[in-house]
Formats: C-alpha cells, structure tokens, sequence
C-alpha cells in the first residue's frame, strides 16, 4: 500500500523473519485476484488476494495483515482471504492485527510471535519508532512531489526525482540519519525547475483508504493530474491515519475529531469505512477555496456509496465541482485520463 511495504519488511526482517514482498501490483496480479476472489468483493480485495497467491509463489508461508471494526467489510477480508487460500491448497499461516485498544493481550501476542530473535519490548519499541518516523519522511516527501509536480516547468521530470527521493530514505537507518536523508530528498525535489509565478488548480482527493494510497489501485490518478499542473490534496495518508484511527495515537489529538464535526450536518453517523471522512474533508476542502474535489471509492463499497450521494448536496451547496470515481478491474487508464482532462477543463472555465 503506498510507500509503506519496504518500511514494514525493514521491521518484520529486524524481528528476525525472511519477507517476501510480492511485486508492485499489475494485470497479473488483478486476474490472479479476481479469479479466486466473490464477483461482488471490492478491488483492494481482489488485489490483496492476488498479492498474496503471488507471495505464496515466492516461497512465503505466512502472511501478515490488518484486521478491522465498525461496518465496513475490511475486517472480513483476512478471515475470508484465508478460507480461500486454504481451499486453493495453500497452508499459510495468517496473522491479524486488529486495534489495540480492543484486545492488547492478542496484539502483543501476535509481535511475540513475528519475534523470532528474541528482541526485549525495548528493542521492539524503538524499532516501531524509527518505522513510523520513516513513513513520516516518506509521507511528507510524496506531498511534496504533489506541490513540485503541479509547477513542474518539463512535464515529467519530477517523478523520476521523486524515486530517487524515496530511495535515499528508504536505505537510512536510525532517526539520524533518516532526519539526513529527508533534508537530502527534500532538496532534490525543490531543486526541480518550477515555472515562474504559476498557481495551480488545487483539488482534494477524498475516498476509500487503500485505493488512495495504492497507486496502481487509483492508476497513478495524482502523477497525472500533476501532470496536468494540478496540485492535488489527499485527505489520507498511511501516517496520519495510523494517529487518528487511535491505532498508535491519541484520542482527539489530531484532526479526525474535526472532520466529523464537519461532516455532522451532511452524514452525522458514522457508516463504515472513511465514508464519513470523504464528506467531511469535502467540506473542509470547499471552505478553504479548493476548485474542485475528486472522491475515489472501489466498486461495491458501500461507505463511499453513501458518501456520494452526500457529495451531491455538498456540491450545490457550496458550488464545488465534484468528480466521483468507481474503481474495479474494468477500469481502464485511458478512459480515466479523459475524465480528468474533462474535470480540469471545467475547473479552469469556473476560475476565469
């Protein structure tokens, strides 16, 4: 999912296991998925499913995922993942991680067991440290390419700067020198030649978590508006929602609190999945004078279902251009890219 999988290999490889880490998802992948997956499951399933036929063939025997609450189906997937697994032949082992909060016995239980060096809950805990202030590194660099790619004076030339951004990061090790390697990245990617004066159109990208932070999920929707000279906002990142779900953080400590705030008078429940935080950063986007929000929700998912028929009403009332995308394995990227092409144009017309 995003740029975490060479963040969570560098822990899981520190506790002392081989990892294995399945290809960047493709075609591939999305048939291998598809084809073992329910004809009605959303696409981070099918793509979590074939992501994990193609680990077994690289020799994995045990694999390592997030469990879930509340109404959305996320908390099934494991269990669901692994009943298949198990009728397709595959004895994998399957360790879920659900929330702390709700049982700390399972969850420490369940490190201990990806433990196998041995290290004290001292080690563990540093080693937790120094993964979330990574992921911290690699978060606020991918929203600087958002910034930098927007003013980008050659079409083009700032992802492959920001590649090379995220290797200098991901190599250090330690907060001394990940705090090193983020200044070094940082300068690179400001270093990209900007046009003068350009101000961008802004839009916020609102939706399901994985097909935010996956780009082959979303086909790469943020490098193309960039492309575009569109600066984009994501409402999610793998950082701040590890905080604000009180995975790791504090209640109330950051800004979850205030998006269902804002989202009380459009979607007051709370429905599953981030279908109340897509309405609430909707609105919060209109009111800080973006031109437009794109909200991106796997086909199925019924949280984001309901938040698009909010969006509706949150679009007249605040004349914001809103484009709402339903992504599956039809999806195609040149049908996407005429989409966008046609959002912006309706964005630049409103502007003038």
């Amino acid at each position: 999912m995003g740029t975490s999988p060479e963040v969570f290999r560098e822990v899981l490889a520190a506790l002392g296991n081989e990892v294995v880490i399945p290809p960047r998802p493709n075609r591939r992948t999305l048939s291998l998925g598809t084809k073992y997956s329910p004809e009605f499951a959303c696409l981070p399933y099918k793509i979590l499913m074939g992501s994990y036929l193609e680990a077994i063939e690289m020799g994995a025997d045990t694999i390592v995922a997030s469990g879930g609450v509340g109404p959305c189906r996320a908390g099934q997937y494991a269990p669901l993942h692994e009943l298949i697994l198990r009728d397709l032949g595959h004895e994998v082992d399957v360790i879920v991680f659900e929330p702390p909060r709700l049982d700390l016995r399972d969850f420490l239980g369940k490190i201990s067991a990806l433990n196998a060096k041995g290290l004290s809950a001292w080690q563990i805990i540093k080693l937790i440290q120094a993964g979330l202030k990574k992921l911290g590194a690699l978060d606020s660099l991918e929203r600087l390419s958002h910034r930098v790619r927007a003013r980008e004076l050659v079409r083009g030339s700032t992802t492959p700067v920001y590649r090379k951004a995220l290797q200098l990061v991901y190599a250090a090790q330690g907060a001394r020198e990940i705090d090193e390697a983020y200044s070094r990245a940082e300068g690179l990617l400001r270093e990209v030649p900007q046009k003068s004066g350009y101000e961008p159109l802004k839009v916020g990208i609102v939706g399901e978590i994985y097909v935010l932070l996956e780009p082959s999920a979303n086909l790469e929707i943020e490098e193309a508006l960039g492309e575009m000279g569109v600066e984009t906002e994501r409402s999610i990142y793998l950082t701040g929602w590890t905080r604000e779900s009180k995975l790791l953080g504090k209640p109330g400590r950051y800004n979850r609190t205030r998006v269902k705030e804002v989202a009380g008078p459009y979607l007051g429940e709370m429905i599953g999945g981030h279908g109340q935080d897509s309405v609430g950063h909707a609105v919060m986007y209109a009111k800080r004078g973006f031109d437009g929000v794109i909200q991106l929700a796997p086909f199925t998912c019924i949280p984001e279902i309901v938040a698009k028929s909010v969006l509706e009403r949150v679009s007249r009332e605040f004349a914001l251009p809103v484009l709402s995308i339903t992504l599956d394995e039809q999806t195609g990227k040149a049908g996407l890219l005429t989409r966008l092409e046609a959002f912006v144009d309706l964005m630049k017309r409103r502007r003038r």
